[in-house]
């Protein structure tokens, strides 16, 4: 299972987290404070493996509108590059999440793109998307829809095909109970906030992982 954790221009963390092996995930906001770089890079100049979020979780904290003309500004500057980009949705609000996959799909559809499922979307109306040509699903909604629901969708992906990530995932705890599910990648923002959570957040990946292992 892949780590992503949220990008920062702070070289001590990037270094960090470049020694450990995380990816970096990219927001409309991050990629404006890129400093003289189209692509985000470790501290060495190598280029660091990344995904693009759309900014919503942003604008749902701030209580502001979504920031479309921002999304496409990093979707320009970086998108080419990116494992995968998600889908602009409506946090919470699984009607228009949809509905902004339609409005949205046109522009993206040749990309990599993950559709942010939300409290009460059905697994039949994320199924019709995925035959559409997504690439997978992003677990977000609400702490406890996500925790309840997450193996649901992981199992959904993996049955398609397909990627499924889990959002804001900060402990070892739900990186244990996303590996169990089956996800294939997770992000978080603690782990730039302060790299000893980097570190603990690894070595429970690790354990789980070996432990899974020794189990099967």
């Amino acid at each position: 299972m892949d780590l992503y954790a949220s990008h920062t221009n702070s070289t001590r963390t990037l270094s960090e987290l470049h020694r450990l092996g995380w990816h970096v995930l990219m927001t409309p906001t991050s990629v404006q404070k890129i400093r003289g770089k189209t692509r985000p890079t470790w501290p060495d100049g190598s280029p660091a493996p990344y995904a693009m979020d759309n900014g919503a979780w942003t604008a749902f904290v701030r209580g502001t509108p979504f920031d479309a003309p921002a999304f496409r500004f990093a979707l320009e500057r970086i998108g080419e590059g990116t494992v995968w980009v998600v889908m602009p949705d409506c946090v919470g609000d699984a009607q228009r999440t949809l509905e902004m996959a339609e409005e949205w799909w046109p522009e993206l559809c040749q990309h990599q793109v993950l559709l942010a499922v939300q409290d009460g979307m059905r697994q039949d109306q994320v199924v019709a998307w995925l035959d559409r040509g997504l690439a997978g699903i992003f677990v977000g909604g609400s702490t406890e829809w996500k925790l309840r629901t997450l193996a649901d969708w992981a199992r959904l992906a993996r049955d398609h095909g397909r990627i499924c990530h889990v959002g804001r995932v900060n402990s070892v705890r739900r990186v244990r109970q996303c590996i169990d599910a089956g996800v294939h990648s997770v992000d978080g923002t603690g782990a730039t906030r302060c790299t000893c959570v980097a570190r603990r957040l690894s070595r429970g990946l690790i354990q789980q992982s070996l432990l899974r292992s020794l189990v099967v």
